[in-house]
This record gives C-alpha cells, sequence and structure tokens, in this order.
C-alpha cells in the first residue's frame, strides 16, 4: 500500500520476480481497510506516510487482527523510532530507500514467518478442540458420577464403551450424554 506510483511500480516488480501473486495496491489506509475485509492476503507492504496517516497503527493494527505479514517501509530518519515501536507487534520495518535486494529478503522472511505461524495456528486449533473435547466428555462424566451414581471409573468406560459400540467418537457420546441429561 502506498501513494507513490513509483514504490509501487518497484515493488509490483519484486514481487512478481519472486513469485508473490495477485498483487493488489491500495493508496490509502480507507482502501486498504476496506480491501483486507474483502479479501485475504499474505502479507501486506506499507509505504509510509500514506495520504490519510502514517501507517504505523495500521500496520500494528493488521498485525493485531489478522494472520498477514506487514513490512513497514519509513524514511531512513524515521526509522529506529518507529522500528523501536512497532517491532513488538510483529511489525517488519525497513528504512528507504533500501536495495531491491533488501526488499526480496524482507518479503521472503515475511513470507515463511507467515508460514510458521499459520502451522502454530492449526496446532493452536488442533489443542483447542482437543480441550474442548475434554472438557465435554469430563462434563458428561460428572453427569453420569451425578445422576447414575456411578463411579469416575465406571462413567468413563460407559463413555468409552458406548463409542466403540456406536462406532462413534468419545466427542459425540458425551455431547449426547449432555443433552439428554441437562
Amino acid at each position: 500500500m502506498s501513494a507513490s506510483e513509483k514504490f509501487n511500480t518497484s515493488v509490483i516488480a519484486l514481487l512478481s520476480e519472486i513469485g508473490c501473486r495477485p498483487v493488489s495496491i491500495a493508496n490509502s489506509i480507507v482502501s486498504a481497510k476496506r480491501m483486507i475485509l474483502e479479501e485475504k492476503f499474505d502479507i501486506v507492504i506499507i509505504n509510509t506516510p500514506l495520504p490519510d496517516d502514517f501507517g504505523v497503527d495500521f500496520a500494528i493494527d493488521i498485525c493485531d487482527k489478522w494472520s498477514v505479514g506487514v513490512l513497514l517501509a519509513v524514511k531512513s530518519e524515521n526509522y529506529p523510532q518507529v522500528n523501536n515501536f512497532a517491532a513488538p507487534y510483529g511489525v517488519l520495518t525497513v528504512a528507504k530507500p533500501s536495495t531491491s535486494q533488501t526488499m526480496i529478503q524482507s518479503v521472503q522472511l515475511l513470507c515463511g514467518t507467515c508460514e510458521r505461524l499459520r502451522r502454530m495456528e492449526r496446532k493452536t486449533a488442533t489443542l483447542e478442540s482437543k480441550m474442548d473435547e475434554i472438557r465435554k466428555v469430563n462434563k458428561a462424566k460428572c453427569l453420569l458420577i451425578e445422576k447414575n451414581g456411578m463411579t469416575e471409573k465406571e462413567a468413563h468406560r460407559y463413555i468409552e464403551k458406548q463409542a466403540m459400540d456406536r462406532c462413534e467418537t468419545k466427542l459425540s457420546i458425551a455431547e449426547k450424554i449432555l443433552m439428554n441429561m441437562e
């Protein structure tokens, strides 16, 4: 995202060179926000300043709300201050002017980081799903103990046996118990 046509042209050429496609351009934060809500992006490159804001807060906001890598290009004299402020939020900052090699390396680093983030999100989703299953099974066990006078071991065995006998998961058996007994 940049208001500079020259920057946009050079970044499009650079991204095409390393195989990043498709590339979308926004000239302001307002149009960029609209685009991010409508499409999924792997990386966002922001050339500061933008016509409607400097862009640092927007970069931080993107990192906070979406799993998107953000590269912020700032003038050399602003680099230390902006980098110190934005880096803790996951924003990669590059001083400009910079070489095409620096930009390529930065984009590749960002792409690698995004991929690692996606893998971590998948693991987190799997763990959250497993934790939800454990919670529901434990709640079903508690109901069996409370309402049917079973021991914890008997309730656990009952759920496992029902799952095996019906070729269902322990989670689906636990959900049926919860629906019937609550």
